[in-house]
């Protein structure tokens, strides 16, 4: 079966798979960040990443397209979904609320649907999918606490940045389209090459990665997020911007925090209350109002 021939609740299926795979992958940065330096560590992730989806590539016959403008649309699809965006993320989360920061960098989808309607009209937008969009967005903020929003104002700067990553990963869903003559494995494989070009000298100038001496818990969780949630992800992100479209596949930035409540509630044993319940209800409302068929 074919990416365009596929029902839509499959795909919905895989945009929650998607959501699971990018919000699994926090605790796993956690767990690594403590003793892998964040260049190098995202060094790593792109780099498995690019073999693991070359290897499949390669099984699956495919060839790496040729050509300078190919390869140009490529690096800019690299920055925008990965070092460009990921950088800022990083950066603007070491100075804010980490509440705070959820809520700002789930502001993608508004960013999708604005551009969406007001420069690009490439796919159908409409007051369904703005109530989408905010009811998504408003469910994300019931998950983590209204209170993250106090400190709306504060280092200005690091906000600006969240919300810039946000746009990024806002414009990575707008030029993904772009790719929709490739096979989205090797897009996705393009992707991370591209990245690996950038982050691999970047962290043998910045960090000495050959100096350090992480632990098998911290290579282990590097590995996994390379092989799951960078490398898997992508190939399922690059399938739905064909099926789902722009806006479709940024809504996943709202299931993103309730993966969060899910697994604190599974690993953690954390207690779910009625206001994150109906944050929960709030922001899946969303994702289907703005992936709604008519």
């Amino acid at each position: 079966m074919t990416s365009r021939s596929a029902p839509p609740a499959l795909e919905l299926g895989l945009l929650a798979c998607l959501a699971l795979l990018w919000g699994g992958s926090y605790p796993l940065l956690k767990i690594a960040v403590a003793e892998i330096p964040p260049i190098t560590l995202i060094a790593a992730r792109v780099s498995v990443a690019a073999a693991i989806l070359l290897a499949i590539a390669a099984a699956q016959g495919e060839r790496l397209p040729t050509g300078r403008a190919i390869w140009g649309r490529l690096f800019l699809q690299a920055f925008l979904n990965s070092y460009g965006a990921w950088t800022l993320l990083a950066w603007g989360q070491r100075q804010i609320e980490s509440a705070l920061g959820a809520v700002l960098n789930s502001t993608s989808p508004l960013f999708v649907f604005l551009i969406t309607a007001l420069v690009t009209r490439h796919e159908a937008t409409g007051g369904l999918r703005l109530l989408g969009a905010a009811l998504g967005l408003g469910g994300v903020v019931l998950i983590v606490g209204a209170d993250a929003l106090n400190g709306l104002g504060d280092q200005v700067a690091a906000q600006i940045a969240v919300l810039v990553s946000a746009g990024l990963y806002a414009g990575a869903a707008l030029h993904g389209r772009r790719f929709s003559h490739l096979p989205p494995v090797v897009t996705a494989a393009g992707t991370m090459l591209c990245a690996a070009a950038v982050l691999i000298p970047a962290s043998i100038l910045l960090d000495r990665p050959w100096e350090l001496a992480p632990s098998w818990r911290a290579l282990g969780s590097a590995l996994v997020l390379g092989i799951a949630c960078t490398g898997i992800a992508l190939l399922l992100y690059f399938r739905l911007v064909r099926t789902l479209g722009s806006l479709g596949v940024a809504s996943q930035s709202y299931l993103r925090a309730g993966v969060g409540v899910l697994l604190g509630v599974l690993v953690l044993g954390e207690t779910l209350t009625p206001t994150v319940i109906v944050g929960v209800v709030a922001a899946i409302a969303g994702v289907v109002a703005i992936n709604w068929r008519r």
